[in-house]
């Protein structure tokens, strides 16, 4: 049997090859249960997320969000949008520059910025935005898209 193989790795790919300068977002609104969610899955209670008077006192004057919850968005680029299905992340590097409150509109955005010529990975700019625009983590991921399509 001959497999449908091309010689930089994307054939079977459900969304197909990306392009450099091709780039996704998506938005969503945190909550409450976010935190909840979360702190269920990692044990992280720390105050700043649960304890709003605290909260208040401290330089983000509110509470926020677990920087888990925030950069969760890009898996969700990655994953459902680019490169697409059947992604996932080799390697991240994020600089966390604005804390995100509860009850914040927050945008990811994945950006192509390169391509490996014999495999599909990608190097991606990624960032994650509020609602006023300004940037609360910013950074690079690199990723690799295994087929799915015949499986």
């Amino acid at each position: 049997m001959t497999e449908n193989v091309t010689k930089d790795g994307w054939a079977g790919v459900i969304k197909g090859k990306p392009r450099v300068g091709q780039f996704a977002e998506r938005s969503r609104t945190t909550s409450m249960q976010d935190i909840v969610s979360f702190t269920d899955m990692t044990g992280d209670r720390n105050p700043v997320h649960y304890d709003e008077a605290l909260a208040k006192k401290t330089s983000f004057g509110k509470l926020i969000v677990q920087g888990g919850v925030t950069t969760g968005i890009l898996n969700a680029c990655v994953a459902e949008d680019l490169p697409g299905p059947g992604t996932v992340f080799l390697n991240t590097t994020m600089n966390f520059k604005k804390a995100v409150g509860v009850n914040e509109t927050i945008t990811g955005r994945v950006e192509v910025v390169s391509m490996r010529d014999d495999k599909p990975i990608c190097t991606l700019n990624i960032s994650v935005r509020d609602s006023l625009g300004d940037v609360c983590v910013e950074g690079t991921a690199v990723t690799y898209t295994m087929p799915l399509q015949g499986l």
